[in-house]
């Protein structure tokens, strides 16, 4: 009987990019090298995979990155683990790379803050929406920049499309930040984020974890980062980085206080055995890992998408945690799939393995209401796209609407949506049905 989830890549496929044909793995593991040789424009990014894929497939991308809201980012890590041979369905290209051909219009309900960050953020970089903790936005940048990123308002640099809030890493504005959390005893858990805390210093994930841990209120705190899925071997060879990291965790335990790392593989084609290899290192070390999917079309929202998924993660001792249902982001309606075919793929996920290492399927419900598990909402209305949820422990007494992409409707309601006295009637029907 073969095990696929228990076999890790491990050829050199990078060599297949023309511009690293002669790149040995010591190098290539080599997290300077990787941040060195980062694409960080369309332009030089085209010109890595020219001589890869036909002039159509590069006039579309360079088309779709004219219209993207998103600045690029991709680790040379990520880019040669993409299908060069089938880069329109790669689910890997899917994440990073837009063609114009495949993007949509936004839906009319898209809102460029979908979750409502910034009203519930007492101090700048500071999201407080739950009783007992809060979303702690260190910094604006990443070691790769998502196309579905739902912090797009904030993360990367201003594009043709979009104009963005700064949350630059600053020692004043941690200040105000760590006050607040000093005087607000009913805080216990801290997500420290951005941007993605891989691209802290050691010395900030130091001064970070210190300030946490002094705060006797203060029981859990995780650094969250997608790095560990689009650049592993800094975990490899950043050894000043992870030294941080584990001097927190362990100084963190002796205090009876719980930290981990909160990361982001969404498909079974990102994991390597470089990634197995930094994930050993991390459990020898004693650091947790639990995973954040997003439920994306084209990328994982089949059954054996999603199932080998979570098996790898589970084998490599990384925690399967949320599959957040996509959230509604400006760029990416090709992307998102139904609230249904995510109940319908949660379905043949659960039971593959054990519960602990089963996802738990969520909406973030639009409007600022919260994680909501899928299959919880009040209403749904399969015809229009409308699900309402609520959230009383977060909101009482608001109900927040999540809408299905228009690809996924009929004929009929695709062009409803069109007119806005027919969404306005399909929204009042959605509230008075969820009463």
């Amino acid at each position: 009987m073969d095990f696929p989830w228990r076999h890790f890549r491990d050829d050199e496929w990078w060599r297949q990019i023309p511009a690293w044909k002669d790149v040995d793995y010591k190098t290539f593991i080599d997290h300077k090298w990787q941040e060195k040789n980062a694409i960080t424009n369309h332009k030089k990014l085209l010109k890595t995979i020219q001589d890869l894929v036909n002039p159509e497939f590069l006039e579309d991308a360079k088309d779709g990155f004219l219209k993207a809201p998103m600045a690029v980012r991709v680790s040379p890590y990520l880019l040669s683990l993409m299908s060069w041979e089938t880069p329109d369905t790669c689910p890997i290209r899917r994440q990073f790379l837009p063609l114009a051909s495949q993007l949509q219009p936004d839906h009319p309900m898209l809102r460029f803050d979908s979750l409502n960050e910034q009203k519930d953020s007492p101090v700048k970089g500071l999201t407080h929406r739950y009783q007992d903790k809060v979303l702690f936005l260190a910094l604006d940048t990443c070691p790769v920049y998502c196309r579905f990123c739902t912090r797009a308002y904030a993360v990367g640099s201003s594009t043709a499309t979009a104009e963005k809030v700064s949350i630059k890493a600053s020692r004043d504005r941690w200040t105000d930040m760590f006050k607040y959390l000093r005087e607000h005893q009913e805080v216990e858990d801290v997500v420290i984020s951005g941007g993605d805390a891989y691209r802290l210093k050691a010395k900030q994930i130091t001064e970070i974890g210190e300030e946490l841990i002094s705060i006797p209120h203060i029981r859990r705190f995780r650094f969250a980062t997608k790095g560990l899925s689009v650049l592993p071997m800094k975990l490899l060879t950043d050894t000043a980085w992870l030294d941080a990291v584990t001097a927190v965790t362990n100084r963190a335990r002796n205090h009876y206080k719980e930290v981990c790392i909160h990361t982001h593989f969404n498909h079974a084609n990102e994991i390597t055995n470089i990634t197995q290899d930094a994930m050993k290192l991390l459990f020898l070390k004693g650091v947790k890992v639990r995973n954040q999917a997003v439920f994306q079309r084209g990328v994982n929202d089949t059954p054996e998408d999603m199932i080998a998924l979570t098996r790898q993660l589970g084998y490599m001792n990384v925690e399967p945690y949320y599959v957040y249902v996509h959230d509604l982001t400006a760029g990416t309606e090709d992307m998102r799939t139904s609230v249904q075919t995510a109940l319908d793929v949660e379905k043949h996920v659960r039971g593959v393995t054990a519960g602990f290492n089963t996802p738990t399927f969520v909406v973030d419900a639009p409007g600022g209401g919260g994680k909501r598990c899928a299959h919880s909402f009040e209403h749904y209305n399969r015809e229009t796209g409308i699900s309402v949820y609520t959230a009383p422990s977060v909101k009482p007494g608001q109900k927040f609407l999540y809408f299905d992409p228009i690809h996924s409707l009929s004929e009929d309601k695709q062009i409803a949506w069109t007119k806005k006295e027919f969404q306005e009637e399909m929204v009042r029907n959605a509230l008075r049905a969820a009463k």
